[in-house]
């Protein structure tokens, strides 16, 4: 007899950024490495469970082996971080393969290779900057026409990803364009507040970030689990 196919193990409503987000970045942001493993699981059985979703779930492990990377160097285990190291970019480049259009992608790539490149020993970290960079210009060219009515998540980190990458890339005046752009067009944010430092003290740019200022918050996929449940 034929078996009955197999229920999915998530609700195909959701996307695989949103079942994955939290528990990958509490691992980033909180260094809660057990729920960032149970986000890897997940990232695992998704790209069993959706094929189709290949190429965004490919650049999560790499963003999981770059904080992985991280956190060996730091704890000075050269041979672990070599190991994690080559394993993200592996990861990264598969996921520009399979998916060179695919925004989410991009996205991934470039907040991650930015959120940890300060983290990484020369020369990987002007790599990872000049990574993030040509991310963060592949999203402009897409999005810029459009950033002014984006939602303070996606535009603050578009604008805070340019100003901040091309600081690091030595970019300076394409820098203090996006600097100015954040303290005109979003006053009272958290991205204004640093790029305000930034443009005040330039000295603090070295040692401050424009990312992750709005993002990443507890909750959001059980609020929207609620939310599909509630559509039933």
């Amino acid at each position: 007899m034929a078996q009955s196919p197999k229920a999915p193990t998530y609700d195909p409503r959701l996307s695989v950024h949103t079942i994955v987000r939290e528990d990958v970045f509490a691992g980033f942001m909180t260094g809660d490495l057990e729920r960032m493993a149970r986000g890897e699981k997940a990232v695992d059985l998704l790209l069993v469970e959706r094929p189709d979703a290949k190429a965004p779930l490919l650049a999560w492990k790499g963003s999981i082996a770059m904080n992985r990377a991280v956190l060996a160097n730091a704890a000075k285990r050269p041979a672990e971080f070599d190991r994690e190291y080559k394993k993200a970019q592996a990861f990264y480049a598969e996921a520009m393969q399979v998916g060179p259009d695919d925004g989410g992608v991009q996205a991934i790539v470039a907040a991650s290779q930015g959120m940890f490149a300060d983290g990484l020993p020369e020369p990987q970290r002007r790599a990872a900057w000049d990574a993030s960079y040509a991310a963060f210009r592949v999203m402009w060219k897409l999005q810029a026409p459009g950033v002014d009515r984006m939602p303070l998540h996606i535009k603050g980190e578009l604008l805070g990803g340019m100003a901040q990458t091309a600081q690091r890339t030595g970019r300076a005046e394409e820098a203090s364009q996006f600097v100015e752009r954040i303290l005109t067009s979003m006053p009272g944010t958290a991205y204004a507040a640093v790029a305000q430092k930034w443009k005040d003290s330039p000295e603090m740019a070295a040692k401050t970030t424009l990312l992750c200022h709005s993002c990443h918050e507890p909750g959001r996929l059980e609020a929207r689990k609620a939310t599909l449940a509630a559509a039933k």
